[in-house]
């Protein structure tokens, strides 16, 4: 595991982020402005839905109750996650997902 996890966005000009390794994204990602929303931040609400778009490593899978949130809004895709409820643990580059509600 890695000390810091780099975050990057596809199709954005906003420039990659390095968070803590297993640190909750939304903390970090909302103090640097960048592209992906937060609502809830408990992994209910959806707003934060995300596309995978590659990762360093693989991630862990989604918890039970992550995988019923991502059941509702992107039933059929499985590079599908909530950016509040990942745990990364290693560099990885997300895209906001077009089923995510604004």
């Amino acid at each position: 595991m890695t000390a810091a996890c780099r975050v990057a966005f596809t199709g954005e000009s906003h420039p990659a982020v390095a968070v803590p390794a297993r640190a909750r994204l939304f903390a970090h990602l909302t103090a640097v402005n960048s592209p992906l929303l937060f609502g809830c931040r408990t992994g209910v609400c959806g707003t934060c839905l995300v596309r995978v778009a590659a990762t360093s490593a693989p991630l862990a899978p989604p918890s039970p109750e992550e995988r019923e949130v991502l059941d509702l809004f992107a039933p059929d895709d499985p590079a599908a996650r909530l950016a509040c409820q990942l745990e990364l643990t290693c560099d990885v580059t997300l895209d906001r997902h077009p089923e995510a509600p604004t």
